[in-house]
């Protein structure tokens, strides 16, 4: 990869109207879920998780088989691009893949008795949120952009053998979990939140992939660029390539009980971890493009 293949971020509007679409969509959705779709025979109020849990699921494999296609061009085209992009994808399956084992735990008290189970499925997605967060933490300690690319992009072909894994757990093992839901095996009364909110988080996910893809391309322009010269004033921005791992352990008080008290559970935890993390990400891009500013003003003088 030459110095010349930089990724030249956009900075159109278009991760921000993704997000916001989306964010509109799991409002809608999620009050039909929680207000107006009926309540279920079997697991009455606390069956109400799914419409933001399934959801969340189907969206963290996404990202991850985002960031697996981008890490497989990365590696055959050798484009910045493509690692800038991984970079996006990586961060964000992690969150929504975390965010996804939080919901699953708080479901599981009401339904299985404990807060967490070994099963095939919880085993191997715990497996998945380690590995992949493992490549970030490799991403960042790795300085050269050149290994790093290669690293993460082989790294990240590996982790991927346990995507497959998760999705077809509960058919190869016995397993607590139960099978996958889709608005084809769940009853009709149940299916349109369900459509909504998985349509809400696909669209927030794409803007948030596209953001953090302008923070990592920002950022390698900055590590690609001759030294600028030094350029006095305020003290250096802090890096903007922190990411969102501290989110798994937000707290839980006390011992749930019934049902609705899960429900709340599960989706202030969600709207803390997503728009928390969304939050996270503008601000890192915002200081990202002032820091290149500062670099190309410093060059000017």
């Amino acid at each position: 990869m030459s110095v010349d293949d930089r990724v030249k971020p956009s900075a159109g509007p278009l991760p921000y109207a993704l997000g916001a679409f989306g964010i509109g969509l799991l409002l809608w959705g999620s009050v039909w879920g929680l207000f107006f779709a009926p309540r279920e025979t079997f697991m009455g109020d606390v069956q109400r998780i799914m419409y933001i849990h399934v959801p969340t699921a189907w969206n963290a494999l996404l990202a991850l088989t985002f960031a697996f296609g981008c890490a497989l061009l990365s590696l055959w085209q050798g484009g910045w691009r493509w690692d800038a992009r991984l970079e996006g994808g990586l961060e964000v399956g992690v969150v929504l893949s975390t965010l996804l084992c939080m919901q699953g735990s708080i479901w599981a008290k009401p339904t299985w008795g404990v807060w967490w189970d070994w099963d095939p499925r919880l085993t191997t997605t715990a497996v998945l949120v380690f590995a992949f967060a493992g490549i970030l933490v490799l991403r960042r300690m790795v300085e050269d952009p050149g290994r790093r690319a290669v690293w993460s992009a082989v790294a990240t072909v590996v982790a991927f053998v346990d995507v497959p894994i998760v999705y077809f757990s509960v058919k190869w093992w016995n397993s607590l979990h139960q099978m996958q839901s889709s608005p084809a095996t769940v009853s009709s009364a149940f299916h349109w939140p369900l459509r909504i909110n998985a349509f809400g988080i696909l669209f927030l996910m794409s803007g948030l992939i596209a953001l953090r893809t302008r923070v990592a391309a920002l950022r390698l322009r900055g590590e690609l660029a001759p030294p600028p010269e030094p350029v006095p004033g305020p003290g250096a921005v802090p890096s903007a390539a922190a990411f969102m791992l501290a989110l798994q352990s937000v707290p839980l008080s006390g011992q749930l009980q019934g049902g609705w008290e899960f429900v709340v559970a599960a989706y202030t935890v969600s709207a803390v971890v997503l728009l928390g993390y969304a939050t996270s990400v503008y601000v890192r891009y915002r200081k990202e493009r002032t820091r290149q500013a500062l670099e190309e003003a410093g060059g000017q003088s």
